[in-house]
């Protein structure tokens, strides 16, 4: 299979300057992970064509931790513009080693069907002949790697369609994990 990929407008950890999971060698990750893609199933997931695919450990090294364990000096952090919300980030030398690396990457065809997108991206997108679609690049420090409150919030309000599949239960066990997560891990910012 052949896989041309695209890159969301959302995804800004190939930005010299991020918050969050941040790709350090751009060209060897792009690389392999169209290899990745190329050995994914993605008529598995959950929704259809909406894969969260969790990257082998050769990864980790290519990449800078989203967060870093929080503190409670005030001097560790920077104040930055991030999703048209203003918020406190740990700065980025105090991000956690990396122990996984995971990558949310859909289908043109499961992409194009995103509540998200917008008519200007998926104008652009008919002039490309892209496969795939990169939407989050998601480097871990530790096992538990909950969704961040807003995107939990954003993806419940219907910005999501597997979010429409969510049951009752699995919601609150997602609530649960994100608000243990939070208290003690921050996201970082250069």
């Amino acid at each position: 299979m052949e896989v041309k990929l695209g890159v969301s407008n959302i995804v800004t950890a190939f930005d010299n300057k991020t918050i969050g999971s941040k790709v350090i060698n751009k060209v060897e990750f792009f690389c392999m992970l169209e290899e990745e893609i190329k050995n994914f199933s993605f008529l598995d997931c959950r929704q259809p064509g909406q894969a969260y695919m969790e990257l082998p450990e050769k990864f980790n090294k290519l990449v800078s931790a989203g967060v870093g364990k929080r503190t409670l000096n005030p001097d560790d952090y920077v104040v930055r513009l991030y999703r048209e919300k203003v918020g406190l980030y740990l700065k980025r030398k105090f991000a956690s080693k990396v122990n996984k690396v995971a990558c949310v990457v859909y289908t043109i065809d499961a992409y194009l069907n995103d509540p998200d997108l917008e008519e200007e991206e998926k104008e652009f997108l008919g002039h490309c002949d892209f496969t795939h679609m990169l939407v989050a690049v998601l480097a871990f420090a530790d096992n538990n790697n909950p969704l961040t409150p807003n995107r939990f919030i954003h993806n419940l309000a219907g910005g999501n369609n597997e979010a429409l599949l969510w049951t009752a239960d699995e919601i609150r066990e997602k609530a649960k994990e994100i608000n243990t997560h939070s208290k003690e891990w921050c996201p970082v910012a250069d």
